[in-house]
C-alpha cells in the first residue's frame, strides 16, 4: 500500500494546487481514481502573514509545528509543504517533526540539473525573492539564480497577494510576468523557477519565454514518488 502524504498548507489555492497534482499523478502511476493517502492541514494564511511581516519566523516555525503535530496525529508517513516562502524555517521544522519532509527545492534542483539548466530567474514574493531559501539549498550547485530589480519584485508580490492567492488570473498579470522574463532571458536567464505555489495558475510553457520549473508540480510528484517507496528519505 502507498505511503500517506501529509500536506501543510499555507494559501487555499496552493495546497488545493499541490493536492490536486498529487491525485493526478497517483492515478497516472497507480490507476484510475487513485492516489496515495492524503491529509491536510492548514491555518489561514493571514496568521503566517501576520507572522512574516513582524519577521516573527519563530511564530512561522510554531504554525507549521502544530500543523505536523496535527498531520502525524493522523498517521502520516511524511509531510510536505507547498509554499517556499515559509521553507525559511524548513530545518527548524524538520528536525522537531517525529516524521520526515521533503524540502520544495529537493525537486526542484534534480530537474534543474536533469535539464542543465545553470542561471535561473528566481520569481515567488519578495520574501522568498530576497530570502534565504533557495541560495542556501543552491549554493554549490552549480546552478545561480538571478532575481527581478526592486521595483518589480515589489508588483510581483502585490499581483500574487492581490490576485493569484485568491485564484485570479488575468491577461495583463500574465504579460507583465512574460515581459519580466523576456528581461532576465536577455541578461542571461535559461530558466524560470516558478517559487511561489500559485504562478504556475499564470504562467504556462507555451507563452513563457524560458522553460519553468513548477516548484509546486514538482514537489506534489516527489511526494508520490516516496509514498510509493521510489524516492527515498
Amino acid at each position: 500500500m502507498a505511503g500517506h502524504v501529509g500536506i501543510v498548507g499555507c494559501s487555499a489555492e496552493g495546497a488545493a494546487l499541490c493536492y490536486r497534482e498529487i491525485s493526478r499523478e497517483g492515478a497516472s502511476l497507480m490507476g484510475s481514481h487513485n492516489h496515495p493517502e492524503i491529509s491536510v492541514h492548514t491555518f489561514p494564511l493571514a496568521v503566517y502573514m501576520e507572522a512574516i511581516r513582524e519577521d516573527r519566523w519563530d511564530r512561522v516555525a510554531d504554525l507549521l509545528l502544530a500543523s505536523a503535530r496535527k498531520l502525524e496525529s493522523a498517521g502520516v508517513d511524511f509531510i510536505i509543504c507547498p509554499d517556499n516562502t515559509i521553507h525559511q524555517v524548513f530545518d527548524q521544522v524538520s528536525g522537531g517533526s517525529r516524521v520526515p519532509w521533503i524540502h520544495i527545492a529537493e525537486p526542484v534542483k534534480r530537474m534543474a540539473e536533469k535539464q542543465g539548466l545553470e542561471n535561473l530567474l528566481l520569481l515567488g514574493t519578495k520574501y522568498l525573492m530576497t530570502g534565504p531559501v533557495y541560495p542556501d539549498f543552491f549554493r554549490n550547485s552549480g546552478i545561480s539564480l538571478m532575481i527581478p530589480g526592486e521595483q518589480d519584485r515589489e508588483l510581483i508580490d502585490s499581483i500574487i497577494f492581490r490576485e493569484l492567492v485568491y485564484g485570479v488570473c488575468t491577461s495583463e498579470s500574465r504579460e507583465y510576468f512574460n515581459s519580466v522574463i523576456h528581461l532576465s532571458k536577455d541578461n542571461g536567464a535559461d530558466g524560470v523557477l516558478m517559487g511561489c505555489t500559485e504562478i504556475p495558475l499564470l504562467l504556462v510553457e507555451p507563452e513563457s519565454p524560458l522553460p519553468l520549473l513548477d516548484s509546486t508540480r514538482l514537489l506534489a510528484d516527489a511526494a508520490v514518488e516516496r509514498a510509493l517507496g521510489e524516492l527515498k528519505p
